[in-house]
């Protein structure tokens, strides 16, 4: 009797570990999300066209076409959605025909991409020092 009892204990003991381990893993966030501090508080995740109601959401391009994901919606060149044409995909950003009036669609509105500036004094193999202007030794 003693085993089939050390048994029922065993059992027990494994359930509850996997309960615990099933509501610890309910609380874990999102891997794939921004980070809070990267200034996108109040900024919805895909941009939205003023006042049309329309967010994208991801951006498809591959050899032979172009396509985007809005509102849910697979759209390619060319098809529809909400009454918009979708005219043109690029790595961040999608445009949009109403009517003859174009709109763009940004796939994170609060991000700005701006160019490096390479130093003048750059050698290859040799990294420039950010925080003085020049790397050189004036001596």
């Amino acid at each position: 009797m003693s085993a089939s009892s050390n048994a029922m204990q065993i059992c027990c003991a494994a359930i509850l570990a996997c309960g615990v381990a099933t509501a610890l893993a309910q609380t874990l966030s999102d891997p794939t999300r921004p980070p809070a501090g990267l200034g996108l508080q109040g900024v919805p995740i895909g941009g939205e066209a003023g006042g049309l109601g329309l967010s994208l959401e991801s951006v498809r391009i591959s050899a032979d076409s172009r396509s985007a994901i809005i509102n849910g919606e697979h759209v390619q060149i060319g098809q529809r959605v909400r009454g918009l044409r979708l005219v043109r995909v690029s790595e961040n950003e999608v445009v949009v025909l109403e009517g003859g009036q174009r709109r763009t669609l940004k796939l994170f509105p609060g991000v700005n991409k701006k160019p490096v500036a390479i130093a003048p004094e750059a050698k290859i193999g040799r990294p420039v020092p950010q925080d003085r202007p020049s790397a050189r030794n004036d001596e």
